[in-house]
């Protein structure tokens, strides 16, 4: 034991009567049986190993008056009984502490494909139970996920990238953001860049790139009219049959 409950009133009502070597003398002694939890010697071997070997005499009244000989060596029976009580609670908590990483691994969250298709949905199989059978119809949304070999590999990136963010896909969720990424697909739309801009960005959700993005969310930024000479910004402009004329283009005609 590295530690030890110390009462001071029952030692103060003990130990008065000790004089000050006899009472440093005990509780090295002590200190002694709880670091080691073995008998201690007689008084010449452990007044040395406890630092008063000038003080063999203190140190033999202490284990006359305070300890037990024994065949072993000198016992104190209230730090047995703390000794006993010390490795009691650890296996206890040992105990508990199995069990409950029994419980927490066969409810823990496992990845695995799904309908021969989209690997990465967080499947708890605490939920594979009959209660989780009468419950799905009436509260649990089914997982019916379309197989999606189409996906680019940052897909899986983007499913780390959700769980990172404390908002990890549902099975609602991941259904919409393939469906959607399957309508940009079929338009021609680079779907890896688009998740590559989500996670770069650190947004939940998936949006189209566009040529500019601002700060939050996707945005365009609309082009500034030019004048069609100096092709400077127009501040004030003069339609003609070229387009748009700046003031000063328009002066120097």
């Amino acid at each position: 034991m590295h530690h030890y409950p110390f009462h001071i009133g029952d030692y103060i009502a003990h130990t008065h009567h000790l004089s000050l070597l006899e009472n440093l003398a005990y509780r090295l002694l002590l200190d002694q049986y709880y670091l080691t939890e073995k008998p201690l010697p007689d008084a010449p071997i452990i007044s040395r190993l406890i630092g008063m070997r000038e003080q063999v005499a203190e140190v033999d009244a202490v284990l006359q008056e305070f300890f037990v000989q024994t065949d072993h060596g000198w016992v104190n029976k209230r730090a047995e009984k703390e000794i006993e009580f010390y490795h009691a609670r650890l296996e206890a908590a040992s105990r508990g502490g199995k069990a409950s990483a029994e419980s927490r691994a066969k409810s823990k969250l496992i990845e695995r494909p799904l309908n021969g298709g989209l690997s990465g949905l967080e499947v708890d199989l605490s939920f594979a139970s009959s209660n989780h059978n009468q419950n799905q119809n009436q509260n649990q949304e089914p997982i019916n996920l379309k197989p999606a070999d189409w996906l680019p590999p940052n897909w899986k990136t983007y499913i780390e990238h959700r769980k990172e963010s404390l908002k990890p896909l549902t099975a609602t969720a991941q259904t919409a953001a393939i469906e959607k990424l399957s309508r940009w697909r079929a338009e021609g739309k680079d779907i890896a860049a688009i998740i590559t801009q989500s996670v770069e960005n650190g947004w939940s959700g998936l949006f189209e790139v566009k040529q500019r993005v601002g700060q939050g969310k996707p945005s365009v930024a609309p082009p500034k009219p030019s004048c069609c000479v100096c092709k400077g910004v127009l501040k004030g402009f003069v339609e003609t049959q070229s387009g748009k004329m700046c003031g000063t283009c328009w002066d120097k005609r």
